[in-house]
């Protein structure tokens, strides 16, 4: 029986009249990828860089939150070609590939998600999920239009090579990471301090005029507001492990008295 895919990230963002907000899912938890997919979020963004979220775990996640109104994004730990090739066939539509300071690091990942001849994705379609197990007609020929690739711009350099990276054909948009922005500039743990905004700024005009579309990482409301106001398409406005950090103390605060 034929299967038609989700629509990508890609497709979510060109469709919406308005910007998307999603948060991260970090916990390697289905069950809470599951909750957190009932939200009324845009998007989720499981996080296999700084989550303990291997294949298996990602591979339950995808499977908990496709019953929900929400799209999924898989930030993978590196831009190892080997590991992005797996994800995809767990299924994955939508990568964000982090640490892409320069065109060619974007090009790389660009080649990573396609298949020869224009990359070197490695094809098992018919023993993977990507494909339903060769229930999506003609997904080999037709893989790019399932597959949206996100770049994370998060050093000095990648601000600097933002207009490159954005150029380039098959990079479907950018996300700025204001955390290790601010680290590379010598600005650990700073990520509101004014230079740093200005150089998120700097990626958002850049992103921009090269027609693709821009989001950043931002927790504080007023930080979240001030990006959306300047122009981002896509936001994360949380996560999963802060919200029961923060949630939890809330409790501690309220009802523990020494």
């Amino acid at each position: 029986m034929p299967i038609r895919l989700s629509p990508t990230f890609r497709d979510v963002l060109a469709e919406s009249r308005r910007p998307s907000a999603g948060m991260w899912v970090s916990t390697g938890s289905p069950l809470v990828a599951e909750i957190c997919a009932g939200s009324g979020l845009d998007w989720l963004l499981i996080d296999m860089e700084h989550g303990p979220n291997g294949l298996e775990s990602v591979l339950a996640q995808l499977q908990a939150v496709a019953a929900y109104p929400i799209t999924p994004v898989v930030r993978v730990p590196t831009a190892d070609p080997v590991t992005i090739a797996q994800v995809l066939d767990l299924g994955a539509q939508n990568l964000l590939v982090p640490m892409i300071s320069s065109a060619d690091e974007a090009r790389a990942a660009v080649r990573a998600v396609r298949y020869p001849p224009h990359g070197r994705r490695g094809v098992g379609s018919a023993l993977a999920r990507s494909a339903r197990w060769n229930r999506v007609d003609r997904y080999l020929l037709e893989a790019d239009a399932h597959v949206a690739l996100y770049v994370q711009v998060e050093t000095v350099a990648g601000v600097d090579a933002a207009a490159e990276i954005a150029a380039v054909d098959g990079v479907d948009g950018v996300l700025v990471g204001p955390s290790d922005l601010a680290a590379s500039m010598g600005l650990l743990g700073q990520q509101a301090h004014p230079d740093v905004v200005a150089a998120v700024m700097r990626v958002f005009e850049a992103v921009g005029q090269a027609g693709k579309p821009v989001g950043v990482n931002a927790f504080d409301p007023d930080v979240a507001d001030a990006y959306l106001a300047a122009g981002a398409s896509f936001v994360l406005v949380g996560a999963d492990v802060t919200l029961l950090a923060r949630g939890s103390e809330a409790l501690a605060a309220r009802y523990i008295h020494t």
